[in-house]
């Protein structure tokens, strides 16, 4: 005989609460549905194991079936059933879960990360897209009779006896009128492939398997060849390119974790965009990027991560501010770490090879997060002008009582090429510091290291190592006591246009060079942050940002322009071109022309080429 009833809830609207507080999207309860049917197979296994359950065990195995023209989803699973008495406490007495307790606390509130602690109403989010649900199950119990229970929405239920004979539970979704666009096969497909693609058991949909229950994350990592994770990245990222490398995570205390965290081929410096980590609860897909279990940093890699024991909340979609997620989050930074560093001990041509494709990443790691930063401190290298790569420490020790123990970097190979020639061509050597990233990094790094390590840009400052170190200025005109360093200010100070530089006169150990423009490193550092922070603009004065122009009087175009002046009558106008051109040739390696500086520059040389012609005007 049937028995009628009301659900347990105390309360009409429990539909508009979980559609409202509980998932975002309505697609969720077919995730939610296998999950319970996979939840059902695994206690049948566990209780057969125990030797309690007396029944034969079917397959395991979760069946789904759409039907277009009856606008309805069946979800099948063969796991432990539902007897009567278990459908009136598991399904008709929804409050005993807490969910009394939740609507009371909840139905008016504006957060829904609030929600979280109480389990028992993934079944209840059938109701987003049915307007009726009917379950059949029979229970493993000996002594148990098939149930049918049925339910339109309402708290009224319809609970009698079934004609089931197999072991496990058929669950009937009567999409509502809003909802039936998903009885449609391939949108089926397409959720559980979102959701369930690695449910630990088999999904059959018309006959053919739809995701894959032993995943590669589940595997020990020495099973696992190379090209079977490359697989796995592929079939997991389809349109990415082959990732570099790979870390397996496999833990088992004090939390079970496991995954693959992959490092992808980065488009562009910080192409964060490319970063997809999944995460997964017992192989079923909660969320991608959870910002709680995955630094920000970490979120450029891509990959699964599957943990048993993240404290979710119902709706499985937010995890709980609990202490376990700040431990599984420290241990992936930790894993993470560790792979690098082993790299770089025992794997140092993998790590040089990947390091102009992972630097960005190591670096914003490093300023993200200070424990990181430990771990990765004494593996950071750098690209060097003289091939290949070099840790600071190993630097600094090649270029000891060089440098004045700083460390000299570049950050534009092309623009500060003439820099680069002179340190070579005086035994000197500099890193590469030439992207983003490094303008916040090497202060970072500078503080962290309590000034162990001191950087330099090339054009900041004339090394003493570059100047010749006994070159007094030999006097030229006897007259009135002039020296060659008289002069030669003398000439750029009545000639250069440009007075926004000071003017040093230096014999430079190369006479490649006729003059350097270099910028004081503390005060570009100041206004480069100034630049990105508009309030603080205001402190740069034109002066405070004055450049240096070093005139290289070793070098032959400055004798050159001695020899001129020193005739019995100097072209003015011609000695103001060659000091306008020398001027030029220090300030293009900054890539500052505009284009009337440009257009200034091209008919001066073009007139000099021609032999000083008299007709330049300014």
């Amino acid at each position: 005989m049937a028995e009628k009833g009301n659900i347990s809830i105390h309360t009409d609207n429990i539909l508009p609460i979980i559609k409202k507080w509980l998932y975002s999207e309505k697609e969720i309860f077919l995730r939610e549905l296998v999950a319970n049917a996979a939840d059902a197979i695994y206690k049948l296994e566990k209780i057969s194991l125990a030797g309690d359950c007396k029944k034969e065990v079917p397959e395991a195995k979760i069946t789904i079936a759409v039907d277009k023209d009856q606008k309805t989803i069946t979800i099948s699973d063969s796991g432990l059933g539902l007897s009567h008495d278990d459908i009136k406490k598991y399904i008709n007495q929804v409050a005993f879960s807490g969910v009394k307790d939740f609507i009371d606390k909840y139905q008016n509130k504006g957060d829904e990360e609030q929600v979280i602690g109480h389990f028992g109403l993934g079944f209840y989010s059938s109701f987003m897209v049915a307007q009726r649900v009917e379950i059949d199950s029979l229970s493993y119990k000996e002594d148990a009779t098939a149930a049918h229970w049925s339910c339109d929405g309402s708290t009224e239920f319809v609970l009698d006896d079934s004609t089931r004979t197999e072991v496990g539970t058929t669950i009937t979704l009567h999409l509502a009128q809003d909802s039936e666009d998903l009885a449609d096969s391939q949108k089926i497909r397409e959720i559980l492939n979102k959701y369930c693609a690695f449910i630990r058991y088999p999904i059959e949909m018309d006959g053919a398997l739809v995701n894959e229950p032993k995943p590669l994350w589940t595997k020990s990592p020495s099973a696992i060849s190379e090209e079977e994770y490359k697989d796995f990245y592929q079939k997991l990222f389809p349109e990415a390119a082959e990732p570099l490398f790979w870390i397996h995570l496999n833990v088992d205390y004090p939390f079970k974790l496991r995954g693959v965290l992959y490092f992808p081929q980065l488009r562009h410096e910080l192409d964060a965009s490319q970063g997809e980590v999944k995460l997964y609860c017992n192989q079923v897909y909660v969320a991608d990027n959870p910002k709680e279990l995955i630094p920000d940093f970490l979120q450029l890699l891509k990959g699964v991560i599957d943990c048993l024991d993240l404290p979710l909340n119902v709706s499985r979609s937010y995890l709980q501010n609990d202490p376990a997620v700040q431990q599984i989050r420290q241990h992936i930074v930790k894993k993470v770490a560790d792979k690098l560093t082993g790299m770089a001990k025992t794997e140092k041509e993998s790590f040089e090879k990947y390091w102009d494709s992972i630097h960005t990443f190591v670096k914003f790691g490093m300023l993200r997060d200070a424990k990181f930063f430990e771990r990765m401190q004494d593996f950071m290298i750098f690209k060097s002008s003289e091939g290949g790569y070099t840790t600071l420490d190993a630097y600094l020790e090649r270029m000891k009582d060089k440098t004045e123990n700083k460390i000299i970097y570049a950050s534009d190979a092309t623009m500060q090429a003439g820099y680069l020639s002179m340190l070579k061509e005086n035994g000197l050597e500099a890193v590469f510091a030439d992207t983003m990233i490094d303008q916040h990094f090497l202060p970072y790094l500078e503080i962290q290291s309590s000034r162990k390590y001191t950087f330099q840009r090339i054009d900041a400052d004339v090394l003493k190592s570059l100047v010749e170190a006994s070159a007094p200025s030999s006097i030229i005109d006897p007259k009135d006591n002039k020296t060659t360093d008289d002069r030669v200010m003398e000439l750029f100070t009545k000639h250069l246009t440009e007075d926004r530089v000071n003017i040093k006169i230096e014999a430079l150990k190369s006479d490649k060079v006729p003059a350097l423009l270099i910028f004081d490193e503390n005060i570009r550092r100041m206004k480069e942050m100034s630049q990105m922070n508009p309030l603080a603009a205001s402190l740069f004065s034109q002066d405070k940002q004055k450049a240096t122009l070093v005139v290289n009087r070793n070098s032959a175009a400055v004798k050159n322009l001695l020899k001129l002046a020193g005739g019995l009558a100097p072209d003015t106008t011609k000695l103001r071109m060659l000091v306008e051109h020398i001027y030029d040739l220090a300030y293009i390696q900054h890539g500052r022309f505009n284009s009337n500086e440009m257009q200034a520059f091209i008919e001066r040389s073009a007139q000099l080429l021609g032999g000083y012609g008299s007709s330049y005007e300014a």
